[in-house]
């Protein structure tokens, strides 16, 4: 009955690919169970049919050698978002190239990426724009124009911005020195 149960969990939630360390938590652990029903089967069978009673334990070392791998991988992704680690295919060198190519932005100072959870970037930066560009665009627009940046060309799917006008600069600069 484990195995038939262990198989149909295994089942659903393999068809979930949303990247969530929670269903991959939940996987690992129903495939654990999944590979303990077959083996201790196995394991119940050899012993019947042979009297070899370490069955058993090779089975659970089997079961050990096999959750291993899966579970300090998912241990090292977990670290990755409890210490808000940057996410490691995200160049912020490039990101930073990409924001000062936008039109009227002058400069990106600030700039930072971690990860809140699984699959989901996160990045903030301050942004100095040019006069010009407020005028023409509004905070709105340039808020729309480093956003859109960022979700297509990077998948950073949570941006936050300060954008500072040219002349705010200064104000920078005196925060920096205190």
């Amino acid at each position: 009955m484990g195995l038939v149960a262990n198989g149909v969990s295994m089942t659903v939630l393999s068809r979930s690919e949303t990247g969530s360390l929670n269903l991959r938590g939940a996987a690992t652990e129903v495939l654990g169970d999944l590979i303990g029903s077959a083996l201790t089967v196995v394991a119940g069978v050899v012993i019947w049919a042979t009297g070899w009673q370490q069955a058993d334990a090779v089975a659970s070392l089997l079961i050990a050698v096999m959750i291993l791998p899966r579970s300090f991988l998912l241990l090292r992704d977990s670290a990755s978002v409890l210490l808000e680690i940057a996410p490691h295919d995200l160049d912020l060198a490039e990101v930073e190239r990409h924001l000062r190519a936008l039109p009227g932005v002058t400069d990106v100072h600030d700039l930072h990426a971690w990860t809140i959870t699984s699959g989901i970037p996160s990045l903030s930066a301050h942004v100095t724009v040019t006069d010009q560009a407020l005028d023409e665009h509004g905070v709105g627009g340039i808020l729309d124009q480093l956003c859109a940046c960022t979700t297509e060309d990077f998948g950073v799917r949570h941006a936050t911005f300060q954008v500072e006008p040219v002349s705010h600069r200064e104000h920078e600069d005196l925060g920096e020195a205190h």
